[in-house]
């Protein structure tokens, strides 16, 4: 990753507004929210990329701009490992644009708090 960064950083390309560099890792996450239509939904979906201070998910939801979502993630089996917590907290994200990808949504999300 830090080869791709010093090779755009070579180029001479415009500066990147990001805060923080985002990585593509695919992490199975629950979105809870509620849709354009009113209704509330959860969801078992997945990111396609995330950093330090947000994510692309994909959704078969139509979700608004600026609508505030809960992403947590499935913790595995209690047997799988007891070093793992039963259960994580709740992210809260902010919906800052989304794009279609076929029947699937693309959602870009601002992290309310940076992930440490």
């Amino acid at each position: 990753m830090e080869i791709k960064i010093l090779k755009e950083k070579q180029r001479g390309g415009p500066p990147s507004t990001r805060r923080s560099p985002r990585i593509r890792l695919q992490v199975p996450v629950f979105v809870r929210g509620t849709d354009a239509s009113g209704a509330e939904f959860i969801e078992l979906t997945k990111t396609l990329n995330i950093s330090a201070t947000g994510a692309c998910i994909t959704s078969t939801h139509m979700i608004r701009p600026d609508q505030t979502v809960h992403l947590t993630i499935p913790a595995p089996s209690p047997a799988s490992s007891s070093l793992v917590p039963s259960e994580t907290p709740p992210i809260v994200a902010k919906v800052l644009r989304q794009d279609a990808a076929g029947e699937m949504r693309l959602f870009g999300l601002e992290f309310l708090r940076p992930i440490e």
